[in-house]
């Protein structure tokens, strides 16, 4: 039997312990990796292209599924009471990339080093995953209650304490029941991605991405609206609801503890999720504003597109760089290039893979938004064409969230790694989280400047 030393792991080492598989890290070193290790599978810029594109595509009609389903039940009860839920919807959508995401990526990574040829060590790292994802998603659900509360509070000047008990069993309920289902297929789609011979790193953040808005959303109304009715009946039924889930926690505790990975991110894996659900919530806020203005109100079904093709274009960055490193450096030691100051045009100007990469996201960005407009509005019935104007502002606003969060990617996943922290872990909660803030505030500035010209039916 295969004993375990959690101590002796680090937080920059694979997923799977490499002394069960015979190969050799160059640890310690300060060169790159042995050159008899693994490699970055290769690829063409057309396999790049087409293994995008279909999770891309996905991912972007599950995001306008999104918008659709929220702009429908902004006017039922629950959410005109308890308006504080607007500030919950880029927070718990946001756990996709904390969490969801952050799987698909260690896992993808896991797979491109070659480290899921054990069944038995494959399942043990999946399960431990599992169980470490469960307790982050109790976890953020409860804080997240907690953040629209007070965000509410300060907002209004009030709270009901009905209100409260309300989220907190609308919010816990959601990030764990949708985590559980999503955690499940990610680990079918990376799977399954294995045994096509298809990059997971291309597809695996996206896929995770196309389910993950439209469940979570989902289960969030599904949640709230019950929950609203019971809150006056049977008000015992949200505390019981609360604890039940509370007292798994122990579960997945010793769960996550059976695997040296899982054991890690018991105590360092909280700092990225818990500081990205904090910026999505201040994204919330700012929704939960614009919604409030009845000249603005218009911008809810957009939201959910901007912030959703934007966190799954980043999040594929993110994946593929972190692999490369994995791959090719020993913990702490970067590129030549990413050694000195940053600049657009070293990342966007190159020849190397990732180079290639952010250049087709980006130019993934204005043909991809204008087929989700057009969806959006073929959805809607086909009768509210949005005007040339609107259409303008919204490709301008996702074209500059993306540029901005591709840089921020490479500069984000360089750093992390030189200092040591697995950017699989840590950079796309960060990155997903700064996409809701600056995708929402960049939208809500354009409905803005809309309202201010009057441009009929922009709005």
């Amino acid at each position: 039997i295969i004993q375990y030393e959690p101590q002796e792991y680090t937080e920059t080492d694979y997923l799977l312990p490499v002394k069960l598989y015979g190969t050799s890290r160059s640890g310690g070193s300060t060169g790159t990796m042995a050159a008899g290790g693994p490699v970055a599978p290769a690829e063409t810029v057309c396999s790049m292209v087409l293994q995008i594109l279909v999770p891309f595509l996905l991912a972007g009609l599950g995001t306008v599924s999104a918008g659709m389903l929220l702009e429908v039940v902004q006017s039922w009860d629950v959410f005109q009471e308890v308006t504080e839920i607007f500030i919950l919807v880029p927070a718990v959508l946001g756990m996709k990339g904390n969490l969801e995401m952050t799987l698909a990526s260690r896992l993808s990574t896991a797979v491109n080093a070659g480290k899921l040829e054990s069944a038995r060590e494959k399942w043990m790292l999946i399960i431990g995953n599992l169980g470490i994802k469960q307790l982050q998603a109790t976890g953020l659900g409860l804080l997240a209650s907690f953040m629209a509360t007070v965000l509410g509070w300060m907002a209004e000047g009030k709270m009901s304490f009905d209100h409260v008990v309300l989220l907190c069993s609308t919010s816990v309920s959601t990030a764990f029941t949708a985590s559980l289902l999503q955690g499940i297929i990610m680990v079918g789609v990376i799977i399954g991605s294995k045994w096509l011979g298809i990059n997971p790193d291309n597809v695996a953040t996206p896929m995770a991405a196309s389910f993950g808005d439209l469940i979570t959303l989902a289960f969030l109304v599904c949640f709230s609206h019950w929950f609203y009715f019971f809150i006056d009946l049977y008000p015992f039924v949200l505390y019981l609801v609360d604890l039940f889930l509370l007292c798994l926690i122990p579960l997945w505790v010793v769960i996550a503890s059976k695997h040296p990975a899982s054991h890690i991110l018991l105590s360092t894996g909280w700092e990225p999720i818990v500081t990205a659900l904090a910026i999505s919530s201040i994204g919330g806020l700012i929704l939960d504003k614009t919604v409030s203005d009845p000249n603005l109100a218009g911008i809810i079904v957009y939201a959910p597109v901007i912030n959703g093709v934007g966190g799954n274009l980043v999040s594929i960055q993110c994946s593929r760089i972190s692999t490369s490193l994995h791959l090719n450096y020993s913990a702490g030691v970067v590129p030549e290039d990413r050694k000195r100051c940053y600049s657009p045009c070293c990342i966007f100007f190159g020849s190397g893979a990732n180079h290639r990469s952010a250049q087709v996201l980006l130019l993934l960005v204005i043909p991809g938004q204008l087929i989700f407009l057009y969806v959006l509005h073929l959805m809607k019935g086909g009768q509210t064409l949005p005007s040339a104007l609107l259409i303008v502002i919204f490709l301008s606003a996702s074209l500059l969230q993306v540029f901005s969060l591709l840089c921020l990617a490479d500069c984000m996943v360089h750093c992390l790694w030189r200092r040591g922290k697995d950017p699989d872990s840590y950079s796309i909660p960060y990155l997903t989280a700064l996409g809701d803030l600056l995708g929402t505030a960049l939208l809500s500035f354009g409905f803005l400047v809309l309202w201010w010209i009057g441009e009929p039916g922009s709005v």
